[in-house]
């Protein structure tokens, strides 16, 4: 058993114009001061970490700046969990259905042009690796991307061959990518996602298979996903729990009605029947998820993911914190009836045994 680090916080959905969310010193000063040990941080903003400066290909110039940030951040305490290319990732695969959409995420001049996207968000992805190795980390948060979600709940049906050849063009644009994170000793962990072609337990499996088995082939473990899909998310560590190196801690509940279920996403957030949480104001059993992992030895951080339609992101911060530590479980390294035991050799063996 491994006793699971943290609390630790996912920057993104608290970055603003306003200080302190402007600013790598003003956010770790503000996480620190909630209580939190770790910060994963978003690579697309670039005022938490220039992506070209440490993922330099020059190596003494990429160590250096990649020096300096860790310093600079373990000087308010905290730890680095994980970069993340959570939208990055994402533009490796789109179908041309979402191009429009999905240009958001990308710079200015790589728009209208979703060949040039493909190739920054690699490049991007790629780069995250590097820096990722001279930050001293061991873990990698990103998204598949997408070439068949549009063929989720299909009508007309699909055309057989369909699904195998869209997981066969997905591994072909990863191999790549996570041959150069195994180079680095980095795992690659999928945010396991609806909208993304690696979104339940099969789609895992597929996207597996594709790559050969590809041993940097990872998961993000986050079971608020699970709960909009109504799939048993207890049990999904069971079966992966060797692939789980990485943990967004996020809530969230599914309220169907007589008029609303999983398909309610034409609904605002907070009128779906699905919909994200504050923690601990959900429906995920956070107890049993933090016995599991703990019991597999999962060597992961907490990381406080915010996302909720209902209470303020301030709120929603100060009490991740304490939320997330009340759950770590201290990992015991004795058995609780030790104390009954006494020496045992053969002879009293066969003597209990009758022999």
């Amino acid at each position: 058993m491994k006793t699971i680090k943290g609390p630790a916080v996912f920057l993104a959905q608290f970055v603003d114009s306003e200080a302190p969310f402007n600013s790598l010193d003003g956010m770790c000063k503000w996480a620190a001061g909630l209580g939190y040990k770790g910060i994963q941080i978003p690579t697309w903003e670039t005022f938490l970490i220039d992506l070209d400066k440490a993922g330099s290909a020059d190596e003494a110039e990429g160590q250096a700046y990649c020096d300096e940030l860790k310093e600079k951040i373990n000087s308010y305490g905290l730890e680095i969990t994980e970069l993340s290319t959570h939208l990055q990732g994402q533009l490796v695969a789109v179908h041309p259905a979402y191009d429009i959409m999905f240009d958001n995420f990308a710079p200015d001049a790589y728009k209208n042009n979703p060949k040039a996207r493909t190739e920054w968000a690699v490049d991007q992805v790629s780069k995250a690796a590097l820096a990722s190795r001279r930050l001293g980390l061991k873990a990698h948060a990103t998204f598949s991307g997408s070439l068949l979600w549009h063929t989720a709940h299909p009508w007309p049906q699909r055309p057989a061959g369909l699904v195998e050849m869209g997981f066969e063009e997905l591994a072909k644009r990863w191999k790549p990518i996570l041959d150069l994170y195994d180079g680095n000793d980095v795992d690659v962990c999928y945010e396991i996602h609806p909208g993304e072609d690696l979104h339940d337990g099969d789609t895992f499996e597929r996207f597996l298979e594709a790559t050969n088995n590809h041993k940097r082939v990872n998961i993000l473990y986050d079971p608020s996903h699970f709960v909009l899909q109504q799939l048993d998310y207890i049990t999904y560590i069971d079966h992966y729990h060797e692939f789980i190196k990485s943990f967004h801690v996020k809530d969230s509940e599914f309220n169907p009605t007589g008029k609303k279920g999983a398909f309610g996403g034409f609904n605002d957030w907070r009128d779906r029947a699905g919909r994200y949480r504050s923690l601990g104001d959900g429906q995920v059993d956070f107890k049993t998820i933090f016995t599991k992992l703990t019991e597999y030895g999962c060597d992961v951080w907490a990381v406080m993911e915010w996302e909720c339609c209902i209470k303020s992101p301030e709120q929603g911060a100060r009490e991740g914190a304490p939320f997330i530590q009340s759950h770590i479980i201290e990992a015991t390294e004795k058995a609780f009836d030790d104390f009954a035991g006494a020496e045992i050799n053969d002879e009293k063996l066969k003597k209990i045994l009758g022999l």
